[in-house]
């Protein structure tokens, strides 16, 4: 936690180099993954927990609404993204970490809902959530394709997956900061492909 051992400048510097940091090719990568399950009308999942799931769902709702224009709103023929964050559904989540244990809750999600040529985004600042890796080994077996967002060492997650984004760090909160700015990054670059804006 390093704010609690710096000051608000240098943490807020900190923040910036290691935002600098990020490796923009996985940033990219992210975005022409979801561009590609967009133009083959399939579905994308996203899963985490806490801080991470938190992110999971922001940047669902993001994705859902923040890559329309306004005038998309009411045209019925227009195509959005199909996309769903799996950490929102508490009850069955719930039912799945009470009955058979927490590290199926998404896993069991995606056995319902996912068919190959899915994409599972699995963010884990870790890379060892036992219930993360479960649903990224089925996704593997199953041809749904996996992009991991990891930090620290990044893990068994940052291995397991096809591709991903890795932010070096060993502090949690720098690390989900980080990953839901790549996010936004990705949201708005989508948002420029889908309204056919040109390339920066």
């Amino acid at each position: 936690m390093l704010g609690a051992t710096l000051a608000v400048a240098p943490f807020l510097k900190r923040m910036a180099d290691e935002l600098l940091r990020i490796d923009a090719s996985e940033v990219q990568t992210l975005a022409d993954l979801m561009h590609a399950r967009y133009k083959a009308g399939r579905m994308i999942f996203v899963i985490g927990n806490g801080g991470s799931g938190s992110n999971a769902s922001h940047f669902c709702e993001d994705i859902g609404k923040g890559t329309l224009r306004k005038q998309d709103f009411d045209d019925d023929a227009k195509v959005r993204f199909k996309i769903l964050s799996l950490t929102d559904n508490s009850p069955y989540i719930l039912a799945w970490g009470n009955d058979e244990g927490f590290d199926r809750v998404f896993l069991e999600q995606l056995k319902n809902l996912a068919s190959e040529g899915d994409l599972l985004v699995a963010i884990s600042g870790s890379g060892n959530s036992p219930n993360i890796l479960r649903a990224v080994e089925w996704a593997n077996r199953n041809g749904v394709g996996t992009y991991g967002c990891t930090g620290f060492d990044g893990g068994k997650l940052r291995g397991m997956c096809r591709a991903g984004l890795h932010i070096d760090s060993n502090d949690m909160g720098i690390v989900e900061t980080l990953h839901l700015a790549a996010f936004h990054w990705v949201v708005d670059d989508l948002y420029r492909r889908l309204a056919d804006l040109p390339k920066p």
